[in-house]
């Protein structure tokens, strides 16, 4: 059986989530993590996941901390998707290239910003149900962790 890995980031941004709202022409719009499959010329899954948020936002980010990983046994190929919390360092729209942008059959790729709070959360129709679950339930810790990291940098600033 073929595995296919995948590396995906749920991205903080200050005191916001970013996340890519995904759809086709009649379809169903819906909102889904940065990220993609693991190509043969990366080094590994933190390679990957770095190279697919410049690829997809235009985007660097910190440290990475890996969240969940979810498996889809599928038929001929099971998918293994490695979900990873990061900061963004910095972020400019206009460096996005890549496959999936450059083709219209793949649908839209529009970055969404939304506060880090558990119903902006909630109304985003987030996929797959698992990591909208998960971060539903650590957003909280998550805009402390930013707030606090806000307060420290402010902090730096004084004389």
């Amino acid at each position: 059986m073929k595995v296919r890995r995948k590396a995906r980031a749920v991205l903080l941004d200050g005191d916001r989530l970013v996340f890519l709202r995904r759809g086709w022409p009649g379809g169903s719009a819906y909102c889904t993590t940065v990220g993609g499959s693991v190509e043969p010329g990366d080094a590994g899954l933190e390679a990957a996941l770095r190279r697919e948020v410049m690829e997809e936002l235009g985007a660097t980010i910190g440290p990475v901390e890996e969240l969940m990983t979810l498996t889809d046994p599928g038929g001929a190929t099971t998918v293994v998707e490695h979900y990873f919390l990061a900061d963004v360092t910095d972020m400019d729209l206009s460096l996005r290239h890549g496959p999936e942008l450059a083709d219209p059959d793949t649908g839209d790729y529009e970055p969404v910003r939304v506060p880090l709070d558990a119903r902006a959360v909630t109304g985003l129709n987030l996929q797959p149900p698992e990591l909208r679950d998960h971060v539903i339930e650590h957003v909280g810790t998550w805009a402390a962790r930013s707030a606090g990291a806000r307060r420290r940098t402010q902090g730096s600033d004084r004389p």
